[in-house]
């Protein structure tokens, strides 16, 4: 697993009501794919994937909160981004940015294998 030690410092002093289940995911994406990498990015965990970030905590809420996108700026396709999410974990805020939004540490387990290859697909989309 890639783990970096300015994450693992940003979550050691991280006030959160899901602490927990924020680590789970953390470890969790990591272990998706060896070439996936972690950063502290808008004061979250981010996860890259070739160098772009993909997926970003959202750590204002209550919930866990992760935010699905294509790096720091909407892209201008020529061809429209469209992503299939058979597993309705995302709700989508514009065509390539989707929001993934976890009650606690027991809602993120019981839908821990489609988080899974839903991050495998997203990473390489």
């Amino acid at each position: 697993m890639n783990q970096n030690p300015e994450v693992d410092r940003l979550m050691q002093t991280l006030d959160h009501p899901q602490k927990e289940a924020i680590e789970y995911l953390r470890t969790a994406i990591l272990k998706v794919d060896p070439q996936i990498t972690e950063q502290v990015k808008w004061n979250a965990p981010s996860f890259c994937y070739g160098g772009v970030d993909r997926v970003t905590f959202q750590l204002k809420s209550k919930d866990v909160q992760l935010i699905f996108h294509r790096g720091a700026k909407v892209k201008d396709d020529e061809i429209p981004f469209t992503f299939h999410d058979d597993s309705g974990l995302m709700k989508w805020r514009t065509n390539d940015r989707a929001m993934v939004t976890f009650k606690d540490l027991t809602d993120v387990t019981a839908h821990e294998e489609a988080f899974a290859s839903l991050i495998s697909r997203w990473m390489k989309a």
